[in-house]
């Protein structure tokens, strides 16, 4: 499998796991508060990885990384803790199927921030795929 398909795979794979996510979260919080259902969901998160990270024999001491690395990390774990604590908490309130796609309207903030930050430059045919997106997302929102 070349390069392009390997990440392909792993995205697909990723969004399968996410749809997953948006089920399950949306069954476990029934009756329970959304962050307290965050917080044992992340405890189950941080104890698989580390037997993950233990099992495959890549543990590394994570203070002696960089401090610019540790810096974005640092800010990319409070940005996925607030998408969380906003996503359970939009669980809670709205239906899964609307929730899940309009939390997936973030793909479109990723190219606008990819474009802003890191200089990337989707073609007009990945900008035209993010406004259909985003169009889809509109539809979704509006009331009926």
């Amino acid at each position: 499998m070349d390069a392009s398909a390997n990440w392909l795979t792993w995205a697909l794979l990723s969004a399968a796991f996410a749809a997953a996510t948006a089920v399950f979260a949306k069954i476990g919080i029934q009756g329970v508060d959304s962050d307290l259902a965050t917080l044992v969901r992340t405890i189950i998160i941080v104890a698989m990885l580390g037997i993950f990270v233990h099992a495959t024999g890549k543990w590394a001491n994570p203070l002696l990384l960089p401090p610019r690395t540790l810096l974005f990390l640092a800010l990319s774990a409070l940005a996925t803790g607030a998408s969380w604590v906003c996503y359970f908490r939009a669980l809670q309130l709205g239906p899964a199927s609307l929730v899940a796609p309009v939390d997936k309207s973030s793909v479109v903030l990723v190219a606008i921030f990819a474009f802003a930050f890191l200089g990337e430059r989707p073609s007009p045919r990945e900008w035209f795929g993010l406004a259909l997106i985003s169009v889809g997302v509109l539809v979704l929102a509006l009331k009926r």
